[in-house]
């Protein structure tokens, strides 16, 4: 990501800001930043895992909704990240909402451009709200689930590449294969 040119400002300024101008970008730190293009890998594997997430929901039969890139999530006064993908339950939000407030569920799909961001700030950032429980690496190139997991005791960590994973709140039942099958 290369930094765009503006002035500082915090996610409700850049929120009104990012409406009037086109594009996909995040805010970090009061800096707004240009997300770069996506590899056709990329955006066949966001859209696997959007896919397994909607797919899971309805299998488990359960009040939550899978959003894709686009949809905005708030990390503190001048931090706001747009993951590739993210779960929330409860009632649906408004129709012309552009941040989800109470994420439970967040996935960012790595490209060689974004891996470490994602494997640190990012990580570190995303427990910081709340309401997130589960922050899915989806690494397309070693089809690889990265899922770290909120516990009473901090953070735990797993490596997949078979298998089910289990997404305990809200409770989901995915197929590792799934997040990787081309749509």
């Amino acid at each position: 990501m290369k930094p765009h040119p503006q002035t500082r400002m915090n996610v409700d300024e850049y929120l009104a800001w990012s409406e009037a101008n086109p594009g996909r970008y995040e805010l970090v730190q009061g800096e707004v930043f240009s997300m770069a293009a996506e590899r056709a890998q990329h955006a066949d594997t966001r859209v696997a895992v959007f896919d397994a997430l909607r797919g899971a929901i309805r299998a488990a039969g359960i009040s939550c909704r899978a959003m894709p890139d686009g949809m905005t999530v708030r990390i503190n006064a001048h931090t706001a990240y747009e993951p590739d993908a993210l779960i929330y339950c409860g009632p649906r939000i408004d129709p012309d909402a552009i941040e989800v407030k109470n994420p439970v569920i967040v996935v960012e799909v790595l490209s060689p451009s974004t891996r470490r961001i994602d494997a640190s700030e990012k990580l570190v950032g995303y427990f910081k709200v709340p309401s997130i429980h589960h922050y899915l690496m989806i690494d397309p190139d070693r089809r690889t689930v990265v899922h770290h997991r909120r516990t009473g005791n901090g953070i735990d960590t797993a490596f997949l590449q078979d298998g089910s994973l289990r997404l305990d709140p809200p409770g989901l039942e995915l197929s590792v294969p799934a997040l990787f099958e081309e749509p």
